[in-house]
């Protein structure tokens, strides 16, 4: 009897839950932005995005404050990665 009621809550819990899944299509939306306002702030200051040595980009002070800019960018994209979207 007692198995019965549980088995029948859990059944009850399964049907009345809704799923969520997490939005990679945000995530990757929200990465590709990242990357196109960087190849644009690398072009104002005269660089090809991603042809550039790293010790040019750190001795550049506009290069080293796009690069800052996209990995907060990178970074700040993760939520949209993990969230739950209906």
């Amino acid at each position: 009897m007692v198995a019965q009621k549980i088995w029948a809550l859990m059944l009850a819990g399964l049907l009345i839950a809704s799923s969520a899944n997490a939005g990679p299509i945000a995530a990757g939306i929200c990465y590709a932005g990242c990357a196109a306002v960087t190849v644009a702030c690398f072009a104002a200051a005269g660089f090809t995005f991603g042809t550039v040595p790293g010790a040019v980009i750190a001795a550049t002070p506009a290069l080293a404050a796009c690069n800052a800019a996209f990995g907060i960018c990178e970074a700040s994209c993760v939520a949209a990665l993990i969230v739950p979207t209906p």
